[in-house]
């Protein structure tokens, strides 16, 4: 038995690193969490998701299969990732028809935003409420909807 298994959420299959941090309620499957890693209340995180170390997810947020987000990120309250972009109005079930989503290291993605699946390169900033709809490559910072590049860092 883990500290973990004392809280009233559900998490099962979670590999977790060393210092990881979470707080009750959550939901937590199948899932790789790095060392010193925060999870804060009402997060899912669903099977083959990966998370590097020293990444806090706060509040609130949703992390779909097939996500990996790398090291000294911060997904701030109430972040959506997507892994089916829905086509000809049909939603796809099967876990291998889903799309792989990658987030660099030092990424921070600021509240209520959605990411598709895309890939984030490292050193980036998504403003609240982005939508980011096409891959990141150019470090700086991104807002809007769709997201765009508004300054370079």
């Amino acid at each position: 038995m883990n500290k973990f298994d004392k809280l009233k959420s559900q998490i099962k299959k979670v590999k977790f690193g060393k210092r990881c941090k979470v707080l009750d309620p959550v939901n937590l499957y199948g899932c790789k969490l790095g060392n010193s890693v925060f999870v804060g209340p009402f997060v899912e995180i669903q099977k083959n998701v990966s998370i590097g170390n020293n990444t806090r997810i706060q509040s609130h947020s949703f992390i779909c299969e097939k996500v990996t987000i790398g090291s000294n990120c911060f997904i701030s309250h109430g972040v959506m990732f997507i892994n089916d972009l829905v086509r000809k109005g049909k939603i796809k079930r099967k876990s291998k028809s889903f799309k792989k989503t990658f987030v660099g290291d030092n990424v921070v993605i600021g509240s209520n935003s959605t990411i598709l699946p895309v890939k984030i390169s490292k050193n980036i900033v998504i403003g609240a409420g982005s939508v980011v709809t096409k891959s990141l490559k150019i470090k700086g910072i991104y807002v809007g909807n769709p997201a765009k590049l508004i300054r370079k860092l």
